[in-house]
């Protein structure tokens, strides 16, 4: 990890998905998602993002030209012949939990990440959720990155520990939720269970807590960072993603990997997320602005703050 006093870029690396949506609101069949698209839409709302992933002939181009539209590269996207990667999952009535009824690899069980030239140098990368082998295979191809941050879960964290270890020693910011450090550190005190990933190698780890807000661990301390009070949720789907790309967008926006710009990140992070759950996949994503975050970032510290 370096530090630069210049604003940056975002390298997104992770899935484009079709998401088959069973909600307490209705049922929403292939609503366009995936970690990258997330990731991709929040981290552009403050830096360049550039996106690597793999979608099928069936993926609409209209998804690529917003993407495009709203600040990223996406010449890292590969077009494969099939069709593209698709989950269908099932939500409880209170949003809490969910069940996954289908998942189509597609074009994505064959995906090879390969970073066009430009995409190589500097910037802040995010290894999207994706098997640890490649992750391993995207830091093979970047160099000098001003931050690299990863994100997994519990599939990767059970099946594939080894190489998880692997990319946990050659990252600088781990982001999962309480559920994930529980089952990685194999500690059920959360305080305790962040010291002991912290020595697996990343020097910062953040801890996504959905309605209860983010935690941010680091050699300055523990830090948290509290979630918008909303009113309504509609889908979660994406929030954890839409999370760490605002996040990777702050820092990457700042040009600098300091106390300061991590924990107004986290701040940042929770407001852009708290947006997302608002409506169905990425669609209220695709028309938020910086200037809804501002408001809402306002608000919050209205909220919060003791004369």
């Amino acid at each position: 990890m370096t530090a630069s006093s210049s604003s940056s870029h975002v390298l997104i690396v992770g899935s484009m998905a079709f998401d088959d949506l069973h909600l307490p609101t209705g049922s929403f069949p292939s609503e366009v998602g995936g970690s990258a698209t997330f990731a991709a839409l929040s981290a552009s709302l403050f830096a360049p993002a550039r996106l690597v992933a793999v979608v099928g002939e069936d993926f609409p181009e209209a998804t690529l030209a917003l993407l495009r539209e709203r600040g990223s590269d996406v010449q890292g996207v590969e077009r494969a012949a099939g069709k593209t990667f698709r989950w269908a999952g099932r939500y409880a009535d209170d949003l809490a939990s969910r069940t996954t009824l289908d998942t189509q690899l597609n074009v994505f069980a064959e995906f090879q990440p390969r970073l066009p030239e430009a995409y190589r140098d500097g910037g802040v990368v995010l290894l999207g959720n994706i098997h640890p082998r490649l992750q391993l295979e995207v830091l093979s191809q970047v160099k000098a990155p001003l931050l690299v941050a990863a994100d997994t879960m519990n599939f990767w964290i059970e099946g594939e520990r080894e190489a998880l270890l692997e990319v946990l020693a050659r990252v600088d910011l781990l982001v999962i939720n309480d559920e994930e450090l529980r089952l990685l550190a194999r500690e059920r005190n959360l305080v305790r269970a962040a010291g002991l990933v912290r020595q697996l190698g990343p020097r910062s780890l953040v801890v996504k807590r959905g309605e209860h807000g983010a935690l941010l661990f680091d050699d300055d301390g523990a830090f948290y960072a509290p979630a918008w009070p909303l009113e309504a949720e509609v889908d979660p789907t994406g929030a954890g993603d839409t999370f760490a790309g605002a996040l990777l967008g702050w820092v990457a926006r700042s040009g600098s990997v300091d106390a300061r710009s991590l924990r107004q990140g986290l701040h940042v992070a929770a407001t852009v997320a708290s947006f997302c759950v608002e409506d169905v996949g990425t669609r209220r994503l695709s028309t938020l602005t910086r200037g809804h975050v501002t408001s809402r970032l306002e608000a919050l510290a209205r909220l919060v703050r003791v004369d």
